[in-house]
């Protein structure tokens, strides 16, 4: 399989690039380097089914000659991250939603090619009483155009409408996936992702600061699990058409708990601290309370299962974290 992979130098994209050459696939990523690393796919390069391109999917010619080569396209390029959107507003949309279209027009112009589009667990919004768990289905819930937040969830809602428009009125194949919390090697904590914040921060020995009074839940997945996930759609029919939640349910932890075992695994001695929400962001920032996935559909299309608990997700990172010090400390 030929597979074009938009945003394969940023974190979640290096991951899918590796096992889906592990699996004999072709892989070509794009990537304009925004976000994504080139050293995420330095080990890569040596690849003879690996290739490369740095440029930005908005490039309408360039694209076009990807597109026209590939069997599968997996779109994960995007504005991605809480601090970066907050401080990108115009880019965020722009990329977003201008990217996403230019990919699906020209994967049908190109023979109806099938699209996995990343999406993410933001487009539900806000907290509602009573509610916890969030299934496809589910209302949004979004808080006042004023607050740039809520212009990234936008984003990958209209994302996810074009997506099911060309579905529905060219028969284009697409498959969408809400990541929750996904986490693993690689990842940065420059955009506001709060695990690799916070082990720099316990590694660095400075103070683990928590956002808010700590009590609010996620739900981290690892990201070997998410990928699985992905690969495990792409030949499943009945995920054409379909929005499908990727996540760990039973990976539920409150920030606060999350930084003292950050801390007792890194043998850590930062202290911990709590930062108001306006002071890391933005007036009038809100956020989710509680967000954990319903995963009975994934489940029930590809009898998926997530593997990997927090306490290993958490272990690997740290692994990967130290080991790129060192090899800083030693060049």
């Amino acid at each position: 399989m030929k597979c074009l992979i938009t945003g394969g130098a940023g974190f979640i994209g290096s991951h899918l690039s590796e096992a889906l050459l592990k699996k004999g696939n072709l892989v070509t990523i794009i990537d304009d380097l925004s976000t994504g690393r080139l050293e995420n796919v330095e080990h890569l390069r040596k690849e003879k089914n690996f290739s490369y391109y740095i440029d930005t999917i908005m490039n309408h010619v360039l694209m076009a000659e990807l597109v026209g080569k590939c069997d599968v396209i997996f779109h994960l390029a995007a504005a991605v991250g809480v601090k970066y959107v907050i401080d990108h507003p115009l880019e965020t949309i722009l990329t977003n939603v201008g990217g996403t279209e230019i990919v699906l027009s020209l994967a049908n112009e190109y023979g109806n090619k099938k699209v996995v589009i990343a999406s993410t667990s933001e487009v539900y919004g806000k907290d509602r009483p009573g509610k916890r768990i969030f299934s496809e289905n589910d209302d949004r819930v979004l808080g006042p155009t004023s607050i740039n937040r809520w212009g990234y969830s936008c984003t990958k809602a209209l994302d996810e409408f074009l997506a099911l428009a060309y579905f529905k009125e060219k028969k284009l194949p697409v498959v969408i996936v809400r990541f929750f919390n996904t986490c693993g090697p690689r990842q940065t904590g420059r955009y506001g992702m709060v695990v690799p914040r916070f082990i720099k921060q316990a590694l660095d020995g400075e103070p683990i600061t928590i956002y808010g009074d700590g009590k609010q839940t996620r739900c981290f997945t690892d990201v070997s699990d998410a990928v699985r996930a992905v690969i495990g759609l792409v030949c499943e029919s009945r995920a054409i058409g379909e929005a499908l939640n990727i996540g760990n349910p039973h990976n539920k932890i409150t920030i606060n708990a999350l930084a003292k075992v950050i801390k007792r695994i890194t043998g850590s001695k930062s202290a911990i601290q709590h930062i108001p929400y306006e002071k890391a962001y933005e007036k009038g920032f809100e956020d989710m309370r509680h967000r954990q996935p319903d995963i009975s559909k994934l489940k029930s299309i590809t009898n998926f299962s997530p593997r990997i608990g927090i306490a290993g997700m958490l272990e690997r990172i740290v692994k990967d974290f130290k080991q790129k010090n060192k090899l800083a400390q030693s060049s």
